[in-house]
């Protein structure tokens, strides 16, 4: 079976997270505090080693201080537009 993790979909998903992250001015360590996990979890997840769920997009898009609906709305609406 083929690993998503480098779909060009999946990857621009996750740019547009750490951008997300970035542009809230919070760093790595700081999400992953916010959302109860150790630096390396936000850090393989950005650097496309392990998968975020939905579930896991959630809680990192509430801990941005962000809506996850809207962003999702977003990214969806960038991937249509780039393909």
């Amino acid at each position: 079976m083929t690993s998503t993790l480098h779909d060009e979909e999946y990857r621009a998903f996750i740019i547009r997270l750490i951008a997300l992250r970035k542009a809230t001015g919070v760093t790595q360590a700081q999400l992953a505090a916010r959302i109860g996990k150790p630096q390396s979890y936000v850090s393989k997840s950005e650097r496309f080693e392990r998968r975020v769920d939905p579930a896991e997009f959630r809680l990192i898009v509430l801990a941005l201080g962000h809506d996850p609906a809207a962003v999702f709305a977003e990214i969806s609406e960038h991937l249509r537009s780039s393909s």
